[in-house]
């Protein structure tokens, strides 16, 4: 059996209810094909289930969204089916809220909420904090003194934004001593 959010494989003569996401679904063979899929077996007190998916990313980011406070495997699945992992993790670096609001059952709050979470795992669009129009020595200390702040624990966007602070107020000529405290304090 083969629907859009779930199949059954059949392990020699056991059948397996499997929930899958679209992306997954979109790339099965036909039924009574052989078929592989990475599982994810979740178990709580009232109910036991099982999530397959094509690709590892697929399963990394059920992973990750899982891990987020209210969202559970059901809501996962759904907002996997709605755009590819690539697509998925292009929208999160962006902090593209309206997408996310888009898929049934997520609000601003769920949204921004997946954002933030997801997005200082994935890492952000804007990796360094300099542009590359500035010199090289200020493009060093700024990756320095962003090490510095998270070692410290703050979150990286914070942490760029502080710097891009820090950078604007003192110029070029400023030590790293210097940029971190001003960062710092622009935290």
């Amino acid at each position: 059996m083969k629907e859009p959010t779930a199949v059954v494989v059949d392990v020699h003569g056991v059948g397996y209810w499997i929930n899958v996401p679209l992306s997954t679904y979109e790339v099965l063979p036909p039924v009574n094909h052989p078929v592989k899929l990475l599982i994810y077996f979740h178990v709580r007190e009232d109910i036991q289930a099982l999530y397959g998916f094509a690709t590892a990313e697929e399963k990394e980011l059920f992973l990750m969204l899982i891990n987020i406070s209210g969202i559970g495997p059901k809501m996962a699945l759904t907002i996997l089916s709605g755009a590819s992992p690539s697509q998925f993790k292009t929208r999160i670096r962006a902090g593209d809220e309206k997408a996310l609001t888009l898929i049934p059952g997520i609000g601003p709050k769920t949204a921004r909420r997946i954002i933030l979470e997801l997005g200082e795992k994935l890492g952000t669009v804007q990796e360094q904090p300099m542009s590359l129009s500035q010199s090289a020595p200020l493009r060093e200390k700024g990756e320095e003194t962003l090490k510095a702040l998270l070692s410290l624990g703050y979150r990286r966007q914070e942490a760029i934004q502080a710097i891009q602070k820090a950078i604007q107020e003192l110029g070029e000529e400023a030590t790293l001593e210097q940029y971190i405290k001003t960062a710092l304090n622009k935290m």
